[in-house]
């Protein structure tokens, strides 16, 4: 029987021509904003704390491999488009606007989506097409 796998895969924009260093933040933000994103903060006497429910699919990566595969898309219609079927296939997913401060002209701009963590055959079914980064 074949274990079944659990990744995440980082949606980047290839027509920003981004720097290498603001491809690696953006990615790095919507790879975490998927587990902030599920989780919530509790305070309680004088302490914060993040709370992040693991079902089976985000319990397994993190005690796993934490397995990432980044892959890229031409425009921000295509990144919206992997958003939305991932959003509706019910996959963990974020999509990440930058503000625009260092690049963009301070135009706030669609730059990165995550997607998982979830089983890799049910990412695949959304971002298997797109070519490695």
């Amino acid at each position: 029987m074949t274990k079944r796998k659990i990744k995440q895969v980082l949606v980047v924009r290839k027509d920003l021509n981004m720097r290498k260093g603001k491809i690696a933040a953006q990615a790095a933000h919507a790879s975490m904003k998927v587990l902030l994103d599920i989780g919530k903060v509790e305070e309680k006497e004088n302490e914060t704390t993040l709370i992040i429910p693991l079902n089976n699919d985000t319990k397994d990566w993190f005690l796993g491999a934490f397995t990432k595969v980044c892959v890229g898309v031409n425009s921000e219609q295509e990144l919206v488009d992997i958003y939305e079927h991932a959003k509706f296939a019910g996959l963990n997913c974020s999509i990440i606007e930058d503000s625009g401060l260092t690049e963009f002209n301070n135009v706030p701009t669609l730059t990165a989506v995550a997607v998982g963590p979830n089983w890799s055959c049910d990412i695949d079914e959304v971002t298997g097409h797109l070519p490695l980064l």
